[in-house]
């Protein structure tokens, strides 16, 4: 409960990107909304990058994708928000694979986050990480996609007003997870990640499959070096335990040898 609040604080503050008379949706009713996507399938939709490459979500299948919407007009959240997520996806691609995961940036505002608008937003604030794509399209296709993600913006004077949030779609294209707000810890993203990307609940019938949950469960964030490591902690609790029953039991076979033989 304590989280849901902060989210909803968080979503609050950051919901006005300009001066308004007052916001068309609530922080409450925007939260609401994007609790309700959670399950959704995206939709086959097609976008279109900073490059002018068509960008098909269905082609981003059998690996998760975090989706996060902006418009290019801002000056305050959008920046801020891509600038605070930047680290945490280049930790997170540091801990999980490069190629493990897709970053998309949305682009809301059809009519003029054209792709020349999208490259020049992305190099200003600084974002230079492979997989990471600045895309757009027509205001149906942008309206459909954020409507599926429960994510609430309305036209306010010189702008938008918007919910701040970074949406975790899982490999089969469904949304996951909410990550509500504009400034990002690593482990905000890199946890609800590591379950879709290493397959928390996927059942262990491989190699492949028991690796990647050894992974999920010794991939540690270290708070000291703000960073993930992978602890060992697991591997020698095992040795431990292993050798105190081997121990163990070799005593009791020593006792039952000693015992004497009945009469």
């Amino acid at each position: 409960m304590r989280g849901l609040l902060l989210a909803l604080g968080l979503a609050g503050l950051l919901l006005a990107d300009t001066a308004s008379a007052g916001p068309v949706v609530t922080a409450e009713e925007a939260l609401a909304r994007g609790e309700a996507a959670i399950g959704r399938a995206l939709p086959d939709l097609e976008l279109v990058d900073s490059e002018g490459e068509r960008v098909a979500l269905a082609s981003l299948r059998g690996r998760p994708v975090l989706v996060s919407f902006v418009y290019t007009g801002c000056s305050t959240v959008c920046p801020a928000l891509v600038q605070n997520l930047y680290p945490a996806v280049k930790e997170a691609q540091r801990t999980l694979g490069r190629e493990s995961f897709t970053t998309l940036t949305v682009g809301f505002d059809a009519r003029n986050d054209r792709p020349e608008r999208l490259r020049s937003f992305a190099r200003a604030q600084g974002v230079d990480l492979p997989n990471w794509h600045f895309v757009s399209a027509d205001q149906p296709t942008i309206d459909r996609l954020a409507e599926t993600l429960g994510f609430a913006y309305w036209p306010a004077a010189g702008g938008f007003d918007h919910l701040a949030l970074v949406s975790v779609v899982d490999r089969d294209g469904r949304l996951y997870r909410q990550v509500y707000g504009g400034v990002f810890t690593a482990p905000q993203i890199v946890e609800p990640l590591k379950d879709v990307v290493l397959g928390r609940d996927r059942p262990i019938l491989s190699l492949p499959a028991l690796v990647d949950r050894i992974r999920w469960f010794c991939t540690v964030y270290d708070p000291r070096a703000d960073r993930y490591t992978f602890s060992y902690a697991f591997f020698i609790g095992i040795v431990v335990g292993g050798a105190t029953l081997s121990g163990v039991l070799a005593w009791m076979v020593r006792e039952w040898l000693r015992r004497p033989a009945s009469a």
